[in-house]
Parts: structure tokens; sequence; C-alpha cells
């Protein structure tokens, strides 16, 4: 009787151990495949064939459509360069250059990857209508309130996170550091 018991103790801990794992790689992901140049982090073998098992389930739960290599790479960030989480009441400024890509955006969503509603229904940059200085730079300012130029709205939501896609670009798996793919800073510049 005692052996039954032990051997049900350890099948139920096993299942509970396993599902546990499960849910929390298929929820939040793994650092397997990533590429992170400061606060923004892709995994560039999530549109290929060769994506690993995890990252394929977290996909097939959140019904993503991944930007297939050949196309480009999608960069996240949930923090800004000093790891401080993204708070909409703040305001931020996305500033520099992009890598070198023929088309990029740049788009704000809400923890569970819904846009941002605002009463301006903007939610986001394309590199074709963005306002540059004369050096080629530009400078987003993230922000609940109204901004001079390149303003995003984030209707004063707690957290969010900013999504830049680059398509037809160099930028992939060979990726290493910010010499190779220049990434805009991320600063918190203001917070009430």
């Amino acid at each position: 009787m005692r052996l039954i018991f032990i051997t049900l103790l350890a099948l139920i801990l096993a299942t509970v151990v396993g599902l546990g794992a499960t849910w929390m790689t298929a929820t939040r992901g793994t650092d397997l495949g990533t590429l992170t140049i400061g606060a923004w982090t892709a995994r560039p073998k999530t549109g290929t064939a060769d994506v690993d098992p995890y990252s394929r389930a977290s996909i097939a739960r959140s019904g993503e459509l991944p930007v297939g290599t050949g196309d480009g790479v999608a960069f996240s960030a949930t923090t800004d360069d000093r790891n401080k989480p993204l708070d909409g009441r703040c305001d931020v400024v996305v500033s520099g250059v992009t890598p070198a890509a023929r088309f990029w955006t740049l788009t704000l969503y809400n923890t569970k990857g819904h846009l941002v509603a605002n009463s301006l229904q903007r939610y986001g940059f394309t590199s074709q209508e963005i306002i540059r200085g004369a050096d080629g730079a530009f400078e987003i300012r993230v922000a609940s309130r109204s901004r001079a130029g390149n303003w995003l709205p984030t209707g004063g939501i707690e957290r969010y996170a900013l999504m830049l896609r680059l398509y037809d670009t160099p930028v992939g798996v060979a990726t290493r550091t910010q010499r190779d793919a220049p990434m805009p800073s991320i600063a918190t510049v203001g917070c009430p």
C-alpha cells in the first residue's frame, strides 16, 4: 500500500511539474535563439523552419504571425535602456537611427499584444512618415499627453511594449552587437 501511495505521489508531482513548465514556456517564451541589443529583443528564427519547439508553442498559443526571415525581423522592448519597465504615465523617448532596412514600423502594444486604444487612433509610425533631423536621426516621444513632433499616445496605460519591425534588412541570426545593428535608444525622461 505504501509503494502505491509513493508511486501515485511521484506521478502527480511529475505531472504538475511537467504541465507547469510547459505552461511557463508557452506563455513567457524562452531565451533560445534570442538576439538582444540594448532594450530590444528579437527572435530571428521564429519565421523559419528552424524555430525551436518552445517558440513554436508560444506562437501557436498567442496566434501571432511572425515575420519570415526573408522578409525581415521584429524587435520588441518592454523596458528602457536602464531596464525600467515602459510606463504609459511617463514620457519615454525613442531616438537615434535604425539598422539598414527598406522599410520599418514602430508600433505600441499593451501587455496582451493588442494595439493601445487612443482618441487619435495613432498606433505607430513608419519609416516613410517619421520626421527626421538633418543627420537622419529621429526622436519619437511616447507619452499620455500631446507632444510636438513624433508623438505616440499611450492613453495612460500602466505597461506597454514597443515593436520595431524591420523589413528587407540584413539584420538576422548572425547579428550580435549594436555596431552590427544600430538600434534606437529608449529613455524614460519624465514621470509624474
